[in-house]
């Protein structure tokens, strides 16, 4: 490996450029992969050609001239035996009118557009043809993803020095067996310079041996990496608790209804951990209203009884305060303090709160991310539990591995209301042990979901109205087509001072992004004690806030949002015996993703096949956040299109890291330089 610099005719310019892509070595360069591929060794006649495309043309110059224009351009006319076409160039230099004279033969590549003057192609690229000139060379030429003054003859030309002077130093990373019969080097050479023969829709749909060789690879990087995490935090030991005995069963009798098969599955997963001595790094998944916090009681039970401290972190201040009273009514008849700690507690109460958890009087804690914050140390914590993982980065759960109490690392079980697919669970959160609470408690009405086109609109809001005036509650979601925070929040105030207006008698609430924490968490509390019939907000509404009483769910524009949005949108309904309903509003035309997404969201109400199908249909960007769509940090994978490699991929990575630290190690280099290396066991 050596830097790029050191290659032929990369300057310092080219050099900077290169390190915008992150390209700094010539290993990096020979990684650098391929976005697509154009065929150049066949010329082709010029009544053959269809607008959009690329294309090898060759022909006579039968005309240079200088259009009048408001942009000075040149253009050449150029002839073969069959047709002619109109090369134009705004950027004209000697080189260029050297070449592009009266009767030359020039050989030219370019796309083919239309212009002022019939088949045009801007800026193709040209060579001028002696009759010694040879016939091109049969291979499909790579395009590379590029940046602005790096143009794509000069990566290739990178590319091919980094191919002969360094594939050879490449280490062999994956044993032999999970190479697909492609040695690296092979497979590298095969992608950069496939042979014309080659299967042009395999290369382009990422299914050719050789790219699937390095698609592997890159899997087993990321399992590693995620692997090495979970080591990390496991390093120091945790408590290991015996099942509650009096707790857990007080908790239970106390409650009007028993358990799902599901909740009692996914508690004995739980406790299973928690009998280890090693820390617990488990995720539960439930859909909403699935019955996640009560799994997460049990858990609780089993660690107080044996003297150590819970803490459960919440991202919103609401949320934190719906777990505390949750948890107060659970646990205080039992004997147990609940002790509540947030940002906006300031003096006296935050002092005394603090001054409660390091002297252990507070057995069970709650709180947003303020508990991650240095100055609140606990007596000795046994067990963290994190609400809606996505929210909280991965630094943040590791931050908590040294609160422990004893020398000792906290167990952690992570819940999520977002039903992840399976593959995505492994990839982003391979870390952690998955359970999965698959089934709603009895007694919950589905929710039967209508769309609605938005012509419709005022006829939805009346009823909506007539339905508050009669003692029902309703959100109303407004989301604009185009996406903005800011835009959506001003739909949502015209909305609000409309229905004011129109009807004085209703009372109506407003909650969007640009308001104030405090504020949003009024309106949410007077709306949960029902003293708002109707509310008004964009998609910021709370996840898991519960309001019983709220059976309506109306959302405008519902096309432009994803599915598990929409599913986590129309979980805020149904949650009481009332039975529930959502209408879709949509606008005309309904592009095809959009009708197959309001065709699922009528057809289930299942939020993990909804969530497969959105990984389908947006990839796993989005869904889990951050924000480009399909894009995890892989260079060469796509999670919807290799998931059925995963379950090896983590196989093998696992074998590595046992076996051999040193490639493991180097996999990191190769595929994640940007990842922090923890410090392996």
């Amino acid at each position: 490996m050596a830097a790029v610099h050191q290659l032929q005719g990369v300057g310092t310019a080219s050099t900077a450029l290169l390190e915008k892509l992150n390209i700094f070595s010539t290993d990096d360069l020979l990684f650098h992969l391929p976005r697509d591929y154009e065929d150049r060794s066949t010329i082709i006649a010029m009544n053959q050609l269809t607008v959009g495309r690329s294309y090898l043309l060759e022909g006579v110059v039968k005309g240079v001239d200088f259009p009048p224009g408001k942009r000075k351009s040149m253009a050449v006319l150029l002839q073969d035996d069959f047709g002619k076409v109109t090369l134009r160039f705004y950027h004209v230099y000697k080189a260029l009118t050297d070449r592009a004279k009266l009767g030359h033969r020039l050989r030219i590549f370019g796309e083919v557009r239309v212009g002022a003057r019939g088949l045009e192609l801007y800026h193709p690229e040209i060579q001028l043809i002696t009759e010694h000139t040879p016939l091109p060379k049969t291979e499909l030429t790579a395009i590379y993803p590029a940046t602005d003054g790096l143009t794509q003859s000069k990566l290739r030309d990178y590319v091919k020095q980094a191919l002969k002077q360094h594939s050879e130093d490449l280490p062999e990373l994956l044993p032999e067996k999970f190479t697909n019969g492609y040695a690296l080097k092979q497979a590298l050479h095969y992608i950069h310079q496939p042979p014309v023969d080659a299967n042009m829709l395999q290369l382009a749909q990422g299914a050719h041996p050789a790219q699937q060789r390095l698609i592997f690879e890159e899997l087993v990087a990321h399992q590693i990496s995620l692997l090495a995490r979970r080591a990390y935090i496991q390093q120091i030991a945790a408590p290991s608790f015996v099942a509650s005995q009096k707790f857990a069963q007080a908790l239970l009798a106390s409650l009007p209804f028993s358990l799902t098969a599901a909740q009692k599955r996914v508690s004995t997963e739980i406790m299973q951990d928690l009998q280890q001595n090693k820390p617990m790094l488990r995720l539960v998944q439930g859909d909403v209203g699935a019955g996640k916090t009560l799994v997460a009681a049990i858990a609780a039970c089993h660690t107080l009884e044996e003297g150590w401290q819970v803490a459960l972190m919440a991202p919103t201040e609401i949320l934190a305060e719906q777990h505390y009273l949750n948890f107060k009514k659970w646990f205080e008849p039992l004997g147990l303090s609940v002790a509540w700690l947030s940002g906006k507690q300031k003096g006296k109460a935050r002092l005394a709160a603090e001054q409660a958890i390091k002297n252990g009087t507070a057995q069970l804690v709650i709180g947003t991310h303020a508990l991650f914050q240095d100055t609140v140390g606990f007596a000795q914590l046994g067990l963290v539990i994190i609400d809606e993982q996505h929210r909280f980065g991965v630094d943040q759960r590791l931050a908590l591995r040294n609160k422990g109490g004893n020398n000792m690392t906290p167990h952690q079980l992570v819940m999520t209301a977002t039903p992840i697919p399976r593959t995505l669970a492994m990839s982003a959160y391979g870390d952690l042990d998955t359970s999965v609470i698959d089934e709603l408690p009895p007694g919950r009405t589905p929710i039967q979901t209508v769309t609605i086109p938005l012509e419709r609109r005022e006829e939805v809001l009346l009823r909506t109205v007539s339905n508050c005036m009669a003692g029902k509650q309703a959100y109303w979601v407004c989301t604009l087509v185009e996406q903005s925070e800011t835009l959506d929040a001003q739909a949502a105030e015209a909305m609000f001072q409309d229905i004011q207006l129109r009807f004085p008698e209703l009372n109506v609430g407003l909650v969007h992004g640009k308001m104030k924490a405090e504020e949003k968490q009024a309106v949410m509390q007077q709306f949960k004690d029902n003293t708002l019939q109707l509310l008004i907000a964009t998609t910021v509404i709370e996840v898991g806030v519960d309001v019983p009483n709220a059976s309506i769910m109306v959302i405008e524009n519902a096309e432009r949002l994803g599915l598990s949005q929409l599913h986590q949108l129309r979980g805020r309904v149904g949650r009481g015996a009332t039975a529930s309903f959502c209408a879709l509003l949509y606008k005309h035309p309904l592009s095809q993703n959009g009708q197959e997404r309001l065709r699922i969201m009528r057809e289930t109400n299942d939020g993990f096949m909804i969530a497969e199908k959105d990984l389908e249909i947006r990839g796993p960007g989005e869904l889990l956040g951050t924000k480009q769509t399909g894009d995890m940090g892989f260079r060469v994978a796509k999670l919807e299109r290799d998931n059925h490699l995963l379950n090896q991929a983590h196989y093998v990575a696992q074998q590595i890291l046992t076996a051999d630290p040193a490639s493991a190690d180097a996999l990191l280099k190769r595929w994640l330089p940007e990842a922090p290396r923890y410090a392996y066991i």
